[in-house]
């Protein structure tokens, strides 16, 4: 009765599996999975995971890239969306757009990208988010009011 239950909650449970792409694999297409990727071959196409995807100083992608955390030491082309931390070692060569919500990159690697880094709100909420505060911000301190203010008392 209690291991029914427990197993059908260790399957539901995201980011519990892991996925190996190996050295003289090469993928073409989509890949998607709710655990974590460690990539040593070749993917030409998306891989996306709700969990952290690494990158081996042999793997390579090509295409689209969408996780929370990357741990990068082989080459990416393409879009990359990291909603947590990317981890560039020293041997990553990143060309292409990325997202990220933190960065971090070791001397020696290489990055030909354009680089956004964001809270992970999307780009319309904080849109919105700052034009609401721009309208209700009261005036910027006037120094100048304020000393001659000062000096007529």
């Amino acid at each position: 009765m209690f291991s029914d239950k427990k197993e059908k909650r260790i399957a539901a449970e995201p980011g519990s599996a892991q996925n190996r792409i190996n050295e003289g694999t090469k993928l073409k297409g989509d890949v998607s999975s709710t655990g974590f990727f460690r990539i040593d071959g070749t993917v030409e196409g998306t891989v996306k995971t709700p969990s952290k995807v690494v990158l081996g100083k042999s793997g390579v992608i090509i295409g689209n890239l969408t996780c929370e955390n990357a741990d990068i030491e082989g080459r990416f082309e393409g879009n990359l969306q990291v909603s947590g931390t990317l981890s560039l070692r020293s041997t990553a060569v990143i060309e292409g757009d990325v997202t990220v919500g933190k960065l971090a990159v070791e001397p020696g690697a290489t990055m030909n990208a354009s680089c956004v880094m964001q809270d992970g709100l999307p780009k319309n909420t904080k849109t919105e988010l700052n034009s609401s505060v721009d309208a209700s911000k009261t005036p910027s301190y006037d120094r100048k009011s304020k000393v001659g203010n000062a000096v007529e008392s």
